[in-house]
């Protein structure tokens, strides 16, 4: 039997199956979009299948996206089912090693600029198209407040961002003839795991504890504090709504006002 093809409004997500990535999909569903997730987390993915809207507004593959072939083969499958988009979120990112440039491998240099930058490209190549044949629409790169300040003992992490932002200002440029939005969200310290592991790895960096060096941070905000998730799905979903329609080639960020960056 044919499965019915989804109605309304497609979204591509990629690392979506948690952390920023998962709370754009829920958000995303909640505005009635059909969202089309990838990850590499088998686990989550298995945990996704079992959600009320699986197959039906939720959908979700195992997509390695710093492999091109991996990204080709999805987006492949996605034609079957769609012919068009109305969004695509450049969500991959790992946080990369900490330490001194001189002690990196190169291998962990070369894995997170091959994760963090071309993974977006990948992603972007293969959507152009979708968004061209629906007329438009719009493109989120997730960076980080490390794409616009230096950030000593984390330079993979920063380079890559501040790529992410000049990738982001380009396509602005490149694609407004079509009617595609291309804008950057710059998340500060965002709360969860992935922050928790970047606190252990450079407190033991540093020779400071967790605890020292997570006031540290908190202190280079203006508000204080940590922002969450959900503060930058708001600002995702704010960037694909009609009220964003004129918004284009920008850098938000959701970081409670970083000051500087150590």
């Amino acid at each position: 039997m044919t499965q019915n093809k989804p109605l309304g409004k497609n979204i591509i997500i990629s690392a979506a199956a948690d952390g920023i990535g998962w709370s754009i999909a829920n958000l995303s569903l909640d505005k009635g979009y059909n969202v089309y997730l990838s990850d590499i987390n088998q686990k989550r993915i298995d945990e996704i299948n079992e959600h009320p809207l699986i197959n039906e507004k939720l959908f979700i593959n195992n997509v390695d996206a710093k492999n091109p072939d991996s990204v080709e083969k999805y987006f492949s499958s996605l034609k079957e089912k769609i012919t068009s988009i109305d969004a695509l979120v450049n969500n991959v990112g790992i946080a990369g090693p900490t330490g001194p440039m001189e002690s990196l491998a190169i291998s962990d240099w070369r894995n997170t600029i091959d994760i963090n930058i071309n993974s977006h490209f990948y992603f972007t190549k293969h959507s152009i198209p979708l968004l061209k044949n629906n007329k438009g629409g719009s493109i989120i790169n997730i960076s980080s407040t490390a794409g616009l300040f230096g950030f000593p003992l984390r330079t993979p992490y920063a380079a890559s961002k501040w790529a992410v932002i000049g990738v982001t200002k380009s396509l602005a440029m490149e694609l407004g003839e079509f009617n595609i939005r291309v804008n950057a969200i710059c998340p500060g310290s965002v709360s969860g795991y992935r922050m928790q592991r970047v606190i252990e790895a450079k407190a033991k960096s540093k020779g400071v504890s967790e605890e020292e060096l997570q006031k540290d941070y908190e202190s280079m905000v203006s508000l204080k504090t940590f922002v969450s998730k959900e503060d930058i799905a708001n600002m995702a979903l704010f960037l694909l709504s009609n009220e964003a329609h004129k918004i284009s080639g920008q850098v938000m960020t959701v970081d409670g006002n970083t000051e500087r960056m150590n």
